[in-house]
């Protein structure tokens, strides 16, 4: 005989009472219904997939109008990394961009963190864009007053307005238009187009990069990658100036990334590379280049280092000494099979890269900089135990108004933290 169950709802309405042993008292069921935070998210999410970039300001501020707020801004980060500059939009405020050494939003930015100024109207909140880490920008805007739901709330929208940031950007102008704050070299285009996020903040591992001249950089670069437990990661200088370099280090960086893709070793990533510029440019052109694996579970380090200035290491927020390791040639020259270098990292250690242009270079009275007064500037700057962001930032804006603002050679660098 076939045996009928009772469906849950007929079993939910019986109880103790009834004949067959089953509850009488109906159980709670999940309410369907859209709250007031979802139909907010919903807002964004629902329109996200086929929002023009150009509208995800006036989306925001309408919702941003739907909590009561007022006066929103979106602000970008400048690619000189000195100034947040508002994103233009209907019903975003505009005004001049921001200093980020001094402005509230300028806190928000480098720390990463929430800041709250009280206003004769009310308190303007500033909010960051993270995107894995990464510093978009900043997102602000003016409430009456703030309780711990509305906290909660606007950082879920700051987080979902990030992502949607820079899911977008590849399909407008608009934000490098907004970001660009004085003219840029088609060079130094190549190489921003190149470029992955400039910081990478994660549990275990966090990075942070720095290119100048941002406007004029042309043969410096950096890439990484963080594949499972192993960050991958690159810094290379092309010989020369302008085009010529930057179509070097497009080389250079893209083969790098071919190789690394392959899941090949250092030694074979460096040949590639080798033969990828030697054969594209003849033996009389050349890339230093650093490439590193960090086993970021054990704190592992390899490295080669191909006609590169050695790395620092810092450890409790003072520099160690410099990485100095056998090199072989630079990339394009055909050196020999690199010697991979190793050493294990304890948690919180620092590794910083860079290139030649930021120890070659003179100071405003003439003298080069050298890598003893660079140690000085990370030593001073280690001491204030701020995150990589804004250490690597702080280093690099240091060491150009040092030399009155001006650079004849790329200086870059990239600071890597093993957090354990």
């Amino acid at each position: 005989m076939h045996q009928q169950f009772p469906s849950p709802a007929t079993s939910a309405a019986r109880g103790p009472g009834d004949p067959s042993g089953e509850r009488t008292t109906a159980e709670p069921r999940t309410d369907p219904s859209e709250s007031f935070g979802e139909a907010l998210l919903g807002a964004i999410l629902d329109r996200a997939h086929e929002l023009p970039p150009h509208l995800i300001g006036p989306l925001v501020a309408d919702v941003m109008g739907r909590l009561g707020g007022r006066r929103p801004q979106i602000l970008l980060q400048d690619y000189g990394q000195l100034l947040l500059a508002p994103l233009p939009g209907e019903g975003l405020m505009g005004g001049d961009p921001l200093m980020i050494d001094d402005s509230a939003a300028g806190r928000c930015f480098l720390d990463a963190l929430p800041v709250e100024l009280p206003e004769d109207d009310g308190v303007r909140l500033h909010l960051p864009l993270l995107d894995g880490g990464d510093q978009v920008g900043v997102l602000a805007v003016t409430l009456d007053r703030l309780d711990d739901d509305g906290r909660r709330m606007l950082r879920r929208l700051s987080a979902l307005v990030a992502d949607l940031l820079v899911t977008k950007h590849g399909y407008s102008d608009l934000f490098f238009r907004t970001r660009r704050r004085a003219p840029m070299s088609v060079a130094a285009e190549i190489q921003w187009s190149l470029l992955p996020p400039l910081a990478m903040i994660m549990p275990r591992v966090a990075l942070a990069g720095v290119l100048e001249p941002a406007y004029d950089v042309a043969g410096d670069s950096f890439d990484y990658a963080l594949n499972g437990d192993v960050l991958h990661l690159a810094m290379i200088d092309a010989m020369g100036h302008g085009l010529d370099a930057a179509t070097m280090a497009t080389v250079a960086i893209g083969a790098y990334r071919h190789a690394r893709r392959l899941g090949t070793g250092l030694t074979e990533i460096y040949a590639i590379m080798d033969e990828a510029v030697a054969r594209q440019f003849g033996t009389e052109h050349f890339v230093t280049a650093q490439m590193m694996r960090l086993d970021t579970l054990t704190g592992h380090l390899q490295w080669v280092n191909a006609g590169h200035p050695a790395p620092i290491l810092v450890r409790d927020h003072r520099v160690l000494g410099r990485l100095v390791a056998p090199t072989t040639l630079p990339v394009g020259l055909g050196g020999a099979e690199p010697e991979i270098n190793a050493l294990g990292l304890e948690p919180g250690d620092r590794v910083l890269c860079f290139t030649d242009g930021l120890i070659e270079e003179h100071a405003a009275g003439g003298e080069q900089f050298g890598e003893e007064r660079l140690i000085d500037w990370v030593n001073g700057l280690e001491r204030a135990g701020r995150g990589v962001r804004a250490v690597a930032r702080a280093l690099s804006h240091t060491l150009m108004r040092a030399r009155g603002g001006r650079t004849t050679d790329d200086a870059s660098l990239l600071l890597v933290e093993w957090r354990g």
